[in-house]
């Protein structure tokens, strides 16, 4: 009996995490202070465009048909719930989508009640076409590093973003969805 008891104990106890060495530390410090710096360089272009293109879509309506096009045709609260935004936001974004003719909404097949979104083919094609758009600016962005750089900064940054996507869902604080591009 003492063996089952020892192995209840082993798998109820709380998970002991390594205390981070000051090296450990002295990295994450200056991993740190290069995210808050890209992030604030992404914030500056991001107005900046935003002051030349006035007219163009916010980015959480954009992320919406990025949604889209990727997973398909889907209902209004199912897509609030991927974003996690409120579903008369989200609502008022799709009606701007609709407007500019990248979703439409359709009868849903399995209840003609509820309403679909769909990309349409020009949400499909402003899509593909912003993601070109962004795809050759990295590229000329990493055209001075060496390809193996290139390779190895792209493996490192997507587990570093599958690491955090895993934290945020499992540690304290609100979950977020994983993101889009």
């Amino acid at each position: 009996m003492l063996a089952v008891d020892n192995l209840l104990y082993d798998a109820c106890k709380p998970e002991v995490k390594p205390v981070p060495t000051d090296d450990d530390l002295r990295t994450a410090d200056a991993v740190g202070i290069e995210l808050v710096r890209l992030v604030k360089l992404l914030e500056r272009k991001h107005a900046h465009y935003r002051a030349e293109h006035p007219d163009a879509v916010e980015r959480p309506t954009y992320l919406l048909l990025v949604h889209l096009v990727k997973d398909g045709p889907q209902r209004a609260g199912t897509l609030a719930d991927a974003v996690h935004s409120d579903p008369s936001t989200v609502s008022r974004q799709i009606a701007q989508l609709v407007r500019l003719g990248l979703v439409e909404r359709t009868a849903d097949p399995q209840d003609g009640r509820a309403t679909l979104l769909a990309a349409t083919a020009e949400g499909h094609r402003v899509f593909e076409e912003n993601r070109r758009t962004r795809t050759e600016r990295i590229a000329e962005l990493l055209s001075g590093w060496e390809p193996a750089d290139r390779r190895r900064f792209a493996e490192l940054l997507g587990r570093f973003t599958s690491d955090f996507e895993t934290h945020i869902a499992t540690g304290p604080g609100p979950s977020l969805a994983p993101a889009r591009a």
